[in-house]
């Protein structure tokens, strides 16, 4: 039997998934370690009365010295980390400066490996433990514009599965959450990283920047599938909670309808569903 999670890791806490998924397992009894990139977030959530840790995915110093306080917070046993800390680079492969694709998977996955490893190694220490992952229906297929952040979540897609695998014969659990549309920053953040690294104005993607740059300024949902992050908490509740957690948490229509056309068409047809999102 399953020794029951109490204490968890989560990076990504100064919005969205991250803050809410915090702050409701705070309320439901869990010791939470929230971490952010700026310390100016990390003092706002310890304000509001949340354990939190400067932990910047893009420094692997930072990581250890993030994880190491974590650790001290929580007693000397974290039992959980929620891998959710992560950023979209939108624009044209063509167009994509290679550091700024370097950049979105120093983020989104290589701090996530190292982070990864300190928690395997601490849990294999303890013989328990969960690692929980925060993908993305972009992991599953790929859409245009967006070649950056589907590189980096088909990457973590498969070395999730490779870190299942291979912990198979040990007492750690690892799931992967694959969200659609959720109500968060992830579109502001987006723009901006957009406007950093893409040339809009010199390209043959000019007016689909356009319309791209229309999206991101979009308030409210960014599709009527949009929901809000208790969608996520609902499956990360699961995944720490059940003796047996999924491998995969679909969340969102277009994540389970994605996933089933997936299967069931030619690559020809999907494509053409995909070139239309």
């Amino acid at each position: 039997m399953s020794k029951p999670i109490n204490s968890i890791l989560i990076t990504g806490c100064s919005s969205g998934i991250g803050l809410y998924c915090a702050q409701e397992l705070q309320q439901r009894g869990y010791t939470v370690i929230a971490s952010c990139r700026k310390a100016e977030d990390v003092k706002t959530l310890q304000t509001s009365g949340l354990l939190c840790v400067v932990l910047d995915l893009d420094n692997q110093s930072s990581i250890e010295q993030g994880w190491q306080q974590a650790l001290t917070l929580a007693n000397g046993k974290i039992d959980a980390l929620f891998n959710n800390g992560a950023y979209g680079q939108p624009g044209a492969l063509e167009d994509l400066p290679t550091q700024a694709l370097r950049q979105q998977f120093e983020t989104n996955l290589f701090g996530w490996h190292h982070l990864s490893r300190l928690a395997v190694a601490h849990m294999l220490q303890q013989q328990h433990g969960r690692i929980i992952q925060n993908s993305s229906v972009l992991g599953l297929v790929a859409m245009k514009y967006r070649g950056a952040y589907n590189a980096s979540k088909f990457a973590l897609e498969g070395y999730t599965d490779t870190l299942r695998l291979e912990l198979a014969n040990t007492p750690l659990h690892v799931s992967l959450i694959e969200p659609g549309p959720i109500t968060s920053l992830f579109r502001q953040n987006a723009k901006a990283a957009f406007e950093q690294n893409i040339d809009a104005n010199n390209t043959r993607h000019q007016n689909a920047y356009q319309k791209t740059l229309e999206r991101l300024e979009q308030q409210g949902p960014s599709s009527k599938f949009t929901l809000p992050a208790s969608a996520v908490y609902k499956a990360l509740l699961h995944a720490l909670e059940q003796p047996t957690p999924k491998a995969r948490y679909y969340v969102t229509f277009p994540t389970h309808l994605f996933a089933w056309l997936r299967r069931i068409l030619p690559v020809s047809l999907l494509d053409n569903i995909l070139k239309k999102s």
